[in-house]
């Protein structure tokens, strides 16, 4: 008898009979079977048995993961994504050369024996004794099934696998009771069924119907002889005979199966060795697996879907339960991602910017009223190559996406809401010079103000040396005046816009809070492009705010039957009144029809919306709607290292990017497309009287009140009639505006140039 090793384990030999043995009278005791405990071989089983005694009475079988599909609003496939690719089959759509080659290879005696072959045990025993090594094994195909469960339950956690898969007499044991439980609960057919269902063909394909379209691209019912010979073949090591990889090690293999279905008369000698003279055949079919292998560009919105099934507690209490249901898969989820938008988006992104443009597009379209988020796209497509990426750029980043971008003035029509909220006129004027310091104090939450800072005091500038004031709201909205919107949010105080904001959904990308300083009026605050899409759906539906929403509905096959899963609803509140976001409206179609963003208008259909450009160009928007679409766009670098100034977008050349310049135009392409074929809503319109007397004339000879002096001159501007801020030619600045602690009545400030062609000096700001 072969020694102990030096390290006082046993033997490959003794080790075989040890593991074998005990199956042997594990199963005769079931059995009922009296064999009498000879030697070692009994003393080492008895504790062993006392164990199997122990065991629960009943296996759990784990519903089989299977791939789900992830469809658009009309039923269109979008992708398929998997923890494991199996379309599981009944027995019926498998081929008859498929079900006995996997007996006649795996278990030829299937039929004959009960859950353990005592023959098969003791010649596998003789075997292993005279080889000195484990050299075959003795499972029968209701114990490899079982230990199938046992794995397929461990899912994806490496130690739960390496413990259902280790040669260990309690594993070996455990499964021996189980395969009697299986056996005398399913039956021959059924277990044979479930097999060819959970077993492993290699080439991330799992039962047989996945193996069937991997390496045949046909189903697992169209399987011919020597097909499904390989693939039977395959099971005991699906690495070592893998045919996509190896075809002469795969092909011997086949070859073999062949020849024992002759042996068991399955076949006949002239039919096996005909059928190995056949080519392999193969004709595969690569993976599948992922929003990667989404059509319509819609891998963002593919992999936000997922975001929002892991994250949701409606589809389970913890993260843990959620990745448990997503992976075991099943499931056929239809979207809210409508087809004609989602194209909209892609062909107006793919015409504005390149994938290898030093900077990205990001663009999200979401319907007023419902939350729905009806389109996703961006520039760098959804992979893992050059100039791709898996960071959704349209999202927050807690559902896939980055730290967020400053939206600049998009920002401002939420101020101008909270102010509105707050009973501040529609024409309110703010004196709304070219730059200023920022107001203080200033009222924030809780009773909290906020100071500037005396030694270092903050200052605020407009776009253009051109915009100086006073503006109304109207006014000063269309031309995106940040001096306008700093004394507004001075005046009613930060904590009503971190209000508004929060009612509308308004949060930083990276999910800090907002903090209470003024210069968020000025979009210093970064967020993403589904957030401030969704904030102006609000807008277009009259101050109801929705929460967003990616799915429709949800159904989940398991085994052979299906039911439906709860899926989150939208859940909709008013943000503001009826009349607040009416007016909105009013001021924000002025931008698209007179203001910074002409170059997104729809023409004859209705819009409305803001521009929105950071300091140092480091990001450029546009967000923007109809009555029955919100979209935003977003373009910048992700790194928010690349200014854009001198840069190529497109193939066209930008000295300066704003945001009326290269995101209003994706925005009017995109929402044109998605718009096609739409009814032409109209908004509820609401008159804003001018807050300023618009007959005025200036040291410009314009009609604005202001002067540019960009030619120099001789004039005599100034403030309040050169009192402040004059300057007698040669053009220069003219001084700065005071800070002003009231409100300036309709028609106080005039022009006190001469007028002319050539401007009378950059002091006008009258």
């Amino acid at each position: 008898m072969p020694k102990k090793r030096s390290g006082g384990g046993l033997s490959p030999t003794q080790q075989a009979a040890k593991l074998l043995g005990v199956s042997v009278l594990a199963g005769a005791v079931l059995a009922g079977i009296a064999l009498p405990a000879v030697g070692a071989l009994g003393l080492a089983a008895k504790g062993s048995v006392e164990s199997f005694d122990e065991l629960p009475a009943n296996m759990k079988t784990p519903p089989l993961s299977q791939r789900t599909t992830i469809l658009d609003a009309d039923g269109g496939q979008i992708a398929t994504v998997y923890s494991r690719d199996r379309t599981v089959v009944p027995l019926k759509d498998v081929s008859p050369y498929m079900q006995k080659a996997i007996v006649a290879i795996e278990d030829s005696r299937f039929y004959q024996h009960g859950a353990v072959d005592l023959k098969g045990v003791l010649r596998a025993l003789n075997k292993n004794a005279r080889s000195g090594e484990v050299a075959q094994g003795a499972s029968t195909l209701t114990q490899q099934y079982v230990k199938n469960v046992f794995v397929e339950e461990a899912g994806d956690d490496p130690t739960k696998v390496a413990q259902a898969t280790q040669q260990t007499i309690g594993r070996k044991i455990r499964e021996l009771k189980y395969a009697i439980q299986v056996e005398e609960e399913l039956g021959k057919k059924k277990i044979l069924e479930n097999y060819l269902n959970i077993t492993f063909f290699g080439q991330q394909a799992y039962g047989v119907e996945a193996a069937a379209q991997r390496y045949f691209s046909k189903s697992a019912k169209d399987l011919n002889l020597q097909e499904a010979a390989l693939l039977a073949g395959i099971v005991q090591s699906p690495s070592r005979y893998d045919p996509v990889n190896d075809e002469a090690e795969a092909t011997k293999r086949r070859n073999t199966v062949l020849r024992r279905m002759a042996e068991v008369g399955d076949i006949s000698r002239a039919q096996a060795a005909e059928a190995m003279k056949a080519p392999l055949g193969l004709k595969v079919s690569k993976p599948k697996n992922g929003c990667i292998t989404a059509t319509k560009g819609a891998g963002f919105f593919c992999d936000y879907v997922r975001e929002v099934f892991l994250n949701d507690p409606v589809f389970g209490k913890t993260k843990e339960e959620r990745a448990k249901v997503w992976n075991q898969g099943g499931l056929t989820i239809r979207t809210t991602m409508d087809p004609q938008a989602q194209n909209a988006a892609q062909r107006s992104i793919k015409d504005h910017v390149y994938k290898s443009d030093e900077v990205a597009t990001a663009a999200t379209i979401v319907q007023p009223g419902t939350g729905k988020v009806l389109a996703m796209g961006q520039s760098r497509p959804y992979g893992f190559g050059k100039n791709e990426t898996q960071i959704n750029l349209s999202v927050d980043q807690s559902m896939g996406g980055g730290m967020g971008y400053q939206p600049g003035s998009t920002f401002k029509p939420i101020v101008a809401a909270a102010a509105l909220e707050d009973g501040m006129p529609a024409n309110k004027v703010y004196p709304s010079p070219y730059e200023m310091r920022y107001p203080s104090p200033v009222a924030a939450c809780d009773g909290r103000t906020w100071k500037n800072d005396p030694a270092a005091p903050a200052e605020v500038a407009n776009e253009n040396r051109s915009e100086v004031g006073p503006y109304d709201m109207k006014e000063a909205t269309a031309k995106s005046v940040n001096t306008y919107y700093v004394q507004m949010i001075s005046d009613i105080g930060i904590c009503p816009v971190t209000t508004m904001a929060k009612k509308m959904g308004v949060e930083r990308a990276d999910g800090d809070k907002m903090p209470q300083v003024p210069s968020i009026a000025l979009g210093t605050q970064e967020m993403s492009p589904l957030t401030m899409a969704n904030a102006y759906a609000t807008f277009a539906s009259r101050g109801m705010y929705c929460t967003p929403v990616a799915i429709e509905s949800i159904s989940q096959r398991v085994g052979d039957s299906t039911k439906s899963l709860e899926v989150p609803k939208s859940t909709c509140s008013r943000a503001m009144s009826e009349k607040t976001a009416d007016t909105i409206n009013a001021l924000l179609r002025g931008v698209v029809e007179d203001g910074t963003g002409k170059k997104a208008g729809l023409g004859s259909r209705p819009s409305a919306g803001k521009t929105g450009t950071t300091d140092e160009r480091y990001a450029a928007w546009f967000v923007g709607y109809t009555p029955n679409m919100a979209g935003a766009v977003w373009v910048g670098d992700p790194a928010h290292k690349r200014k854009m100034v001198g840069i190529t977008i497109g193939g066209v050349p930008y000295g300066k990017v704003f945001g009326g310049e290269v995101p209003g135009p994706i925005w009017g392409d995109m929402m044109s497309g998605a718009l096609e074929g739409k009814p032409v809503e109209n908004f509820n319109t609401v008159h804003i009287p001018d807050g300023i007397d618009r007959d005025r004339g200036d040291g410009n000879g314009d009609d604005e009140g202001r002067d540019n002096g960009d030619n120099g001159g001789n004039g005599d501007g100034g403030f309040i009639g050169g009192l402040v801020g004059g300057n007698n030619g040669g053009g220069g600045d003219g001084g700065a505006f005071p800070t002003p602690s009231f409100s300036i009545p309709e028609g106080f400030f005039r022009g006190q140039g001469n007028g002319g062609n050539g401007g009378n000096g950059n002091g006008g700001r009258g």
